[in-house]
């Protein structure tokens, strides 16, 4: 394959990751957010709707961004780089405030474990999220190719909160989620085997570490020393 069929087929790829994304969170949190209206589901607080526009905006600007690359629209793409960054400055702020409102209110996905061992989840995933995040903005300019990878593996961190909420028996219980948000890192691996040859490092490192720390968060989770800082996290 050349160079510039490669290129082609990865700037594809990029989108089509971003629609189906997209297309996981409208299914997860449709009933209870999106088609709220129509839909009878428990009331939501003012947080936890400035969470969802909040992290709705991700995912809009994550299609956005994938689609101006596609286009060879780069430079509107970098311009809106700096909106991405204070978004997700805001998406890590009131994240951790939701997950502790809702760990406080008793609230978890069908099938989870308790409020205070549930927490580590959106917790963990806010964290890897920022730390995904802050890396790809680094590298922004220097390795193009890692950036859009850790920004698809950002992605992938808090995907498991629309996950856990799909209409499946299963779906709630971390051990699915997290293996079904996984699949969204195979299909990168999948690709780039395909395509360069070689699976890029930024899927072997951030992304063998995320899958890695999957289990141990339901180590975690029901330790001694998570449940009191869950405890003082919560308030």
């Amino acid at each position: 394959m050349s160079a510039q069929a490669q290129a082609a087929g990865g700037r594809t790829f990029y989108v089509g990751m971003a629609i189906a994304m997209a297309v996981t969170v409208l299914i997860g949190f449709g009933p209870t957010f999106y088609f709220k209206p129509v839909v009878a589901s428990p009331p939501l607080t003012p947080l936890v709707w400035v969470h969802g526009f909040l992290f709705t905006g991700w995912i809009v600007l994550l299609v956005t961004q994938a689609t101006l690359v596609a286009k060879d629209r780069t430079e509107v793409h970098m311009r809106l780089g700096m909106l991405g960054v204070l978004l997700a400055i805001a998406m890590f702020v009131v994240g951790l405030m939701t997950a502790a409102e809702s760990a406080r209110l008793g609230r978890v996905p069908p099938g989870a474990p308790p409020p205070l061992m549930f927490v580590a989840i959106p917790f963990f995933a806010i964290v890897q999220f920022a730390i995904l995040f802050a890396a790809a903005i680094l590298l922004r300019v220097r390795d193009s190719e890692a950036h859009k990878r850790l920004i698809l593996l950002a992605t992938v961190a808090i995907i498991p909160a629309a996950i856990a909420r799909f209409p499946l028996a299963f779906a709630g219980a971390p051990p699915a989620f997290f293996a079904m948000a996984d699949l969204f890192i195979l299909a990168g691996i999948i690709h780039d085997r395909r395509t360069i040859g070689r699976i890029h490092p930024a899927y072997i490192w951030a992304g063998g570490a995320m899958v890695i720390f999957q289990p141990l968060q339901l180590v975690i989770m029901g330790t001694g020393p998570w449940l009191a800082f869950a405890k003082w996290f919560v308030g």
